[in-house]
């Protein structure tokens, strides 16, 4: 079984949902308390053993780059001014892990994304860790934890987490075969966005999968649906339905979904209730505004 060390991070998309703030910046670059959230991201892919790591990226989407390069006219100021602290913080940005980038030259998709890393992936196993999902996890980051299920599995792992009953609507849903272990089933199908009466489970898939390189296989074979787009979805199907085994794994964590502005306020606050620097003033603040003890 080859070890899983390549990750990808889709980051093309327009960020419609919190416009205007993404008029002139991604939102993988919107901050969450002093870190662009796709930090956020990097950081948990390093933290369960990824070492390279493709940025699926777009037009407008330089300064992505910009961030996770080394940045030589700011560390020699941090430098001159005796800011260790800063330059410390600065410096390990840009040696967290091998970054790489590929354009999506054209809006087709997350399955056509995902295409694009081909070339970097080649025949490995990887992990895809969607650029509007950040998972809070401090004893176990969720990517850590679908490469452990790999491992014991041998399959591909999707992650999932159960949502509420009324909000089945809104996700792709796994319909289980059998249970593996109390987190974990192996698939029987995938269905998106289902009626609450359609639903075979509340298990939704929520931006973190760790799939086997066949996947470029049934991407390649997949018709573009509505819009023009390839789902990456329709090609797990395909896997399925060749027999692939494919098992969902419901991830421990607080997901915070920062493309839509109440999911990123809300990621602001706790990570900031976290945060040594801000928790205090911020605890005040919230205290005070709220009127409570």
């Amino acid at each position: 079984m080859k070890k899983v060390t390549k990750a990808v991070i889709p980051a093309a998309g327009l960020g419609t949902r919190v416009l205007p703030a993404t008029k002139a910046q991604p939102k993988e670059m919107l901050v969450i308390v002093d870190k662009p959230s796709l930090q956020y991201i990097v950081e948990e892919l390093v933290e369960s053993g990824i070492t390279d790591i493709v940025i699926v990226t777009g037009r407008n989407k330089n300064s992505i780059e910009d961030h996770f390069d080394f940045s030589y006219e700011l560390e020699d100021t941090l430098k001159n001014a005796g800011k260790n602290e800063l330059l410390a913080k600065v410096e390990e940005i840009s040696d967290m892990a091998n970054i790489f980038y590929v354009r999506q030259n054209h809006p087709m998709g997350l399955g056509h994304a995902i295409l694009k890393a081909k070339p970097f992936i080649g025949d490995e196993p990887f992990v895809i860790a969607l650029g509007d999902d950040i998972v809070y996890n401090p004893e176990k980051p969720v990517a850590k934890q679908l490469i452990d299920i790999y491992e014991k599995e041998g399959s591909s792992v999707i992650g999932v987490q159960e949502v509420p009953e009324k909000d089945v609507s809104k996700y792709g849903i796994v319909k289980p075969a059998k249970h593996i272990d109390e987190r974990t089933v192996e698939m029987e199908d995938f269905i998106e966005k289902p009626s609450v009466d359609e639903a075979p489970s509340r298990l939704a898939c929520l931006g973190r999968y760790l799939l086997s390189s066949d996947i470029f296989k049934y991407l390649e074979e997949t018709e573009p649906g509505k819009g023009g787009e390839i789902q990456l979805t329709d090609a797990i199907l395909k896997m399925l339905q060749d027999n692939k085994k494919v098992v969902a794994h419901n991830f421990q964590g607080k997901r915070y979904d920062i493309g839509n502005k109440f999911g990123l306020l809300k990621a602001n606050i706790e990570f900031g209730l976290r945060n040594e620097e801000t928790k205090e003033e911020l605890l005040k603040y919230l205290r005070e505004e709220l009127k409570v003890d």
